[in-house]
């Protein structure tokens, strides 16, 4: 779990080739350690670190050098352009129509008609763009005043208990917040969840939500 902390998020989360392959090898070297009691569990702590710094070294040379981050990580491939589906290169990466037609499903779209260009990223996900007669209409489009701006969510209470640093991040004190539960006739020991919206408002789950007969 240490190496992988540091190796970054990207190796549980939108993995490339180098990302996958190092998170399966680290794992079956620290299955080793942990269950292979016939090999030296040193050598196998050395095989550990050793891996783990090559795995650094690479992802860092990956962030300072475009070229050596596509050989490593590979590149995105279009698998269709101006509405036409790309045989030839879905056949270089072994993409088949089943996994396209999936892959566009899963973003809403049952119709091949309505893409215009579609890309199989480097870490396995499909970027879609459809043809502007099927794309959803925006404020600009329609002349409309644009909506303000939106803040970050802020969790104010989890599990009863206040999150001080959050309170203390956005300004806010556990004052004010006790001051907004009393308005509702509530207090902080009721609460089980409580967040500030991306528009300043506030949502309150209690412990109590008098549902005689929650859903499984």
């Amino acid at each position: 779990m240490f190496t992988s902390r540091i190796l970054g998020k990207q190796t549980i989360s939108n993995m490339t080739f180098h990302d996958f392959v190092s998170g399966i090898t680290l794992g079956s070297i620290a299955a080793n350690l942990a269950f292979n009691y016939k090999l030296s569990h040193s050598l196998i702590t050395v095989a550990l670190l050793i891996f783990f710094g090559i795995s650094f070294l690479v992802s860092k040379i990956a962030l300072e050098n475009r070229t050596w981050n596509r050989l490593v990580s590979g590149t995105p491939t279009v698998v269709i352009e101006n509405g036409k589906i790309l045989d030839d290169n879905m056949r270089k990466i072994r993409y088949t129509l089943d996994s396209l037609a999936q892959s566009l499903r899963e973003k809403d779209i049952f119709n091949m008609e309505e893409v215009e260009y579609a890309c199989l990223e480097d870490h396995g996900k499909l970027s879609v763009k459809k043809k502007s007669e099927y794309e959803w209409v925006t404020r600009k489009d329609l002349k409309l005043q644009a909506a303000a701006v939106q803040s970050f969510p802020v969790e104010l209470i989890m599990d009863g208990k206040i999150m001080e640093d959050n309170l203390a991040h956005n300004g806010l004190t556990a004052q004010w917040l006790e001051q907004m539960l009393q308005q509702r006739g509530k207090s902080v020991s009721e609460v089980f969840y409580a967040v500030r919206g991306t528009q300043n408002q506030l949502y309150f789950d209690y412990y109590q939500d008098h549902i005689n007969h929650p859903i499984d």
